[in-house]
């Protein structure tokens, strides 16, 4: 089971860096109240986009149908891929037909999830991240921290480093604009290369069998327009009715992700240019089961990271303690909802603040999916120890005169209880806390002197 709490526990070891997170997170959010303050209808702008979104999930196999057929009239290629493992090959298929080695990559926080990069480049593929962000990350041999600021864990500093290490520019150079075009002279040879592109999917327009992808750099612009092939892949969940329905949620995701009024660069995909091939790969890895579960509210996310700008689990303890490609409150439900039984602990990972719920630009009632996902975790073989303790524990409330018997034990004996013992590993709560002294009458004894005397 992955342990949120120990790996944290690493994360803050390290104070400085920890609050620096949090505070830079936080920038984030205080832009993103700025930008919805602006707009005197974003209450109802995010209750259209979650009505909109639960009437797509509730009707996913007509939307997904329709967006195939339509596509397809388009001149684009559809793929569907049941699992990480299908996608992977489903991609590789599409890159071994034509004869592509080198690929550029934008932003896809689903290539992640089915280690796409891995994957290609155990086979020999030179694939490179075009995100600045991700690109810092791949550089470093690392992962995301955050879906929309992947490198967000990173200073100026550690970029630097990494940036001399593996592009030879000027060691001790932190400037972030030096280090900027460095970068982008590096990219651009990879442009200028490539055999094919990689892209996410932003929103699949369903009735125009089209699809958006948003970014702030131009990448997946740029990586489209050179090479010869273009293959997306996309969440069963992106898909929504129509372009009409597209402006409720441009307008959300821009300011909800990085306080911007709207994405550098929104580029609409309809049909392969010409003598290109356009490929959309359709992946569900495990987002069907949520459709009949408690936690089907999930698959309304548009994966804007407010939540995790928000959650002060989440800034305080950094994105690679989740042990999940998409951390935070979001990715707590997904990853719990999807394997209990290695992400059990994650449901833990969360104060019931409901701070994500208030930012969410779908409305997703996230805290009460992580509440309900408690219950769960609790039933899971990863917290059997617990639900033995529950247990006796009740078993002990059940029975009154021998609760009162082991208290009253208790208050005599905990002057002479060793702090060693009281405060052992198995006392997880006072690894933080102090234990209350406890009183030398319990409430019973006070009241029932206090009866005697009238």
């Amino acid at each position: 089971m992955k342990n949120h709490a120990a790996e944290a526990e690493k994360f803050v070891a390290d104070s400085a860096r920890a609050h620096w997170h949090d505070e830079a997170l936080w920038y984030v959010r205080r832009k993103r109240d700025v930008a919805a303050s602006q707009l005197p209808e974003w209450e109802e702008l995010r209750e259209v986009a979650g009505k909109i979104k639960k009437n797509t999930v509730e009707n996913l196999a007509y939307y997904l149908e329709l967006f195939e057929r339509e596509a397809q009239n388009n001149g684009i290629e559809i793929y569907w891929a049941m699992d990480a493992r299908e996608c992977n090959e489903t991609v590789e298929k599409i890159l071994r037909e034509e004869g592509a080695r080198r690929i550029v990559k934008s932003k896809s926080m689903l290539s992640e999830e089915c280690g796409l990069n891995d994957y290609l480049q155990e086979r020999g593929y030179e694939i490179v991240d075009t995100d600045l962000g991700e690109r810092i990350v791949q550089l470093h041999g690392d992962r995301p921290s955050h879906i929309v600021l992947p490198a967000i864990h990173l200073k100026k500093e550690d970029v630097s480093e990494i940036f001399h290490e593996h592009m030879a520019t000027r060691k001790g150079e932190s400037d972030p604009e030096y280090l900027t075009k460095e970068a982008r002279k590096s990219l651009r040879r990879s442009f200028l290369e490539a055999d094919a592109a990689i892209t996410g999917v932003n929103f699949a327009l369903a009735r125009e069998g089209a699809f958006v992808v948003c970014t702030n750099e131009g990448n997946a612009d740029l990586g489209t327009a050179m090479a010869g092939v273009h293959i997306a892949c996309m969440g069963i969940e992106k898909v929504i009715p129509s372009a009409r329905e597209l402006g409720v949620f441009t307008r959300l995701l821009a300011r909800s992700a990085t306080g911007q009024a709207v994405t550098t660069y929104t580029s609409h995909f309809r049909r392969p240019k010409a003598g290109g091939r356009l490929c959309v790969v359709i992946v569900d890895n495990g987002r069907s089961g949520l459709l009949s579960s408690g936690e089907s509210e999930a698959l309304s996310c548009m994966r804007c990271g407010a939540c995790m700008n928000s959650c002060p689990v989440y800034r305080r303890s950094g994105g690679h303690s989740y042990g999940s490609t998409i951390p935070g409150p979001i990715g707590s439900v997904l990853s719990a909802a999807g394997n209990m039984d290695e992400f059990a602990s994650l449901p833990f990972a969360c104060t019931l603040c409901a701070s994500c719920d208030n930012v969410c630009p779908s409305s997703i009632a996230l805290h009460d999916l992580l509440y309900g996902l408690r219950e769960d975790a609790i039933k899971s073989e990863a917290y059997r120890g617990k639900r033995t303790l529950l247990k006796a524990a009740a078993w002990l409330l059940l029975h009154p005169s021998l609760y009162a018997f082991v208290m009253n034990l208790y208050r005599r004996l905990y002057p002479f209880i060793p702090r060693r013992i009281l405060y052992g590993r198995w006392n997880v709560w006072g690894r933080e806390r102090e234990l209350p002294e406890p009183a030398r009458r319990s409430f019973a004894q006070i009241y029932e002197e206090m009866s005697d005397g009238k």
